[in-house]
């Protein structure tokens, strides 16, 4: 594989994990995060520090963000001092934020003015999957940046697809968190279910994960909720996030989604209650805790 200058923009619970692949991959990781000390271990591991998005931009090949909300992607593109402004042309950059579609497709658009490559790439998985380079990626963008981007995609995921222009990786997303919110839902409720008839939780979940019950939530978040591990692999405060943008969407697009918007009530009580950096499989608490 050819040795690449890849930017790193955001080195939180996934995307410290992400990172340090590519590094293994045998790239030149140069990286950037609003709070410094949360790359300290990657530039122990031999990661370039740089001070501002745009010094990154300038410094590399390809950029990939991964940040929290639509805004603070808007942040570090847009503007004077941002990534499309400082980027050279021919620069790849791969927004891996779960964000809005159609911030997606004016990226895109400013992106193409400028003879920059820009593919919306958001993940699947959590902390396990970005530990494990096993994440889902939905892009979207031309084909040909795409192509491009390939190897690059293929040291962070096993399922990496293009799922059609500018925008559909994100629409991709809302669909996966709109599936999401829903199972979880249904986790939390089998679970508190089974605690409060007296049974034995974890020999329950043998039983039901492997049958027509089983999905990524209850093989991998359900444990969680029976030892009251409630880190966060994906914050709650995240979640509430891709909901509302997916609640938006959908309204945009004339569809009605009663369970999203239940899930989304649900969730949003406990953040109220402090429990929005708590991981999203803390809706266990809703039945058992402040239920």
């Amino acid at each position: 594989m050819t040795k690449r200058r890849i930017g790193f923009v955001g080195t939180g619970v996934m995307g410290k994990s992400m990172a340090r692949h590519l590094m293994e991959g045998g790239h030149e990781l140069y990286v950037y995060t609003r709070t410094k000390q949360k790359a300290d271990e990657l530039l122990a591991e031999g990661a370039n520090w740089c001070n501002t998005v745009g010094e990154l931009a300038k410094a590399v090949d390809i950029v990939i963000t991964i940040v929290g909300y639509p805004h603070d992607v808007q942040e570090v593109y847009q503007g004077e001092n941002g990534i499309l402004a400082q980027a050279k042309q021919g620069t790849f950059v791969i927004d891996m934020t779960t964000s809005k579609p159609g911030l997606a497709h004016d990226i895109f658009d400013e992106a193409k003015q400028k003879g920059i490559h820009a593919l919306d790439a958001p993940v699947s998985g959590g902390d396990i999957g970005a530990r494990d380079a096993n994440l889902t990626i939905m892009v979207g963008g031309e084909e040909g940046a795409f192509q491009q981007m390939q190897p690059i995609f293929q040291l962070m995921g096993t399922n990496v697809r293009l799922q059609g222009e500018a925008g559909a990786g994100q629409f991709t997303k809302m669909a996966n968190q709109i599936a999401i919110a829903g199972t979880m839902m249904g986790v939390s409720e089998a679970m508190a279910y089974a605690k409060k008839a007296g049974l034995d939780q974890e020999k329950v979940l043998a039983s039901i994960e492997t049958g027509a019950a089983g999905s990524f939530s209850m093989s991998k978040l359900a444990p969680r909720m029976i030892k009251g591990d409630f880190a966060p692999g994906f914050y709650m405060k995240h979640f509430i996030k891709d909901m509302t943008i997916a609640i938006e969407s959908a309204e945009e697009l004339g569809l009605k989604t009663p369970g999203l918007v239940v899930a989304k009530k649900l969730y949003q009580e406990l953040a109220d209650k402090g429990e929005g950096d708590s991981g999203t499989q803390a809706l266990y608490k809703y039945y058992t805790t402040y239920g």
